[in-house]
């Protein structure tokens, strides 16, 4: 088993669903799922890394381990890199960077993308994407898209719908055009810490900026991404909205 820790960047700030992660589904609070969906997984360790003193509590509750970060990161990526910092982790391990809103993740998925990533050497980021063939998933730009090489490394991520079907004009009343290999990204990363440092100091770029997509800094900066398909179904996305919150409270019922 391929040795890697997991880190959960939790902030209790969010500007479509505040206090998200204290938010109860089945009772327990969502990041309290999400961390039993890491401990599920071959993780060494499984940390909560959080700005926020009741999200500390919480964690303590659960008898999770958590680290307080600096309040001033601008992503869960920078909070990550701080974790590895405390605990002195070298360049080369490898850890997965799991959501704090992700109460759905299949486990197994954690262990694919850090295996992914010890095994190909050439990568210093791995993460996942599953097909679709859904016109609506396609147009919709909150759904990032990614394309790949023949050897699975991205070429490019976005919010629009790529690659663009010249022949269908890319409209719903055309049939899906299935021979384009539309791949949905999974928001799943593994890295190895030693790039986490340098990306941390880097700065953003224009791409990241345009899109809104963190990982095109690491693209536009020439490093390279492996992108591998899902070893097993999504049950369901994250939760960013109280439309998903609702939805995800409806599957757990229905999981009892």
């Amino acid at each position: 088993m391929t040795a890697f820790h997991v880190v959960i960047p939790a902030r209790y700030a969010s500007s479509r669903l505040p206090g998200k992660p204290l938010c109860l589904i089945a009772g327990r609070p969502m990041l309290a799922h999400v961390h039993d969906r890491a401990m599920e997984s071959g993780a060494e360790r499984v940390i909560i890394a959080t700005d926020d003193v009741r999200i500390m509590d919480m964690a303590h509750e659960i008898g999770a381990e958590a680290v307080l970060t600096r309040a001033d990161h601008a992503s869960g990526t920078d909070r990550i890199a701080e974790v590895a910092d405390l605990a002195g982790w070298s360049d080369e391990t490898c850890v997965v960077n799991v959501q704090g809103d992700e109460p759905l993740l299949p486990a197994p998925l954690i262990n694919q993308v850090a295996t992914n990533l010890t095994t190909i050497s050439e990568s210093v980021i791995a993460t996942l994407a599953e097909p679709m063939d859904d016109w609506n998933r396609v147009l919709d730009p909150n759904v990032v898209k990614v394309v790949v090489d023949d050897l699975g490394f991205a070429l490019y991520f976005s919010r629009a719908p790529i690659p663009w079907d010249r022949s269908s004009g890319m409209r719903p009343d055309q049939p899906f055009p299935h021979h384009c290999g539309f791949l949905r990204h999974i928001g799943l990363y593994a890295y190895r810490v030693g790039f986490l440092r340098e990306f941390v100091r880097s700065t953003p770029v224009r791409l990241e900026q345009t899109e809104y997509l963190e990982q095109l800094r690491a693209l536009q900066k020439g490093y390279r991404i492996h992108v591998d398909k899902v070893c097993c179904p999504m049950p369901g996305g994250g939760v960013d909205t109280e439309d998903d919150l609702i939805r995800v409270r409806r599957y757990f019922g229905e999981m009892r």
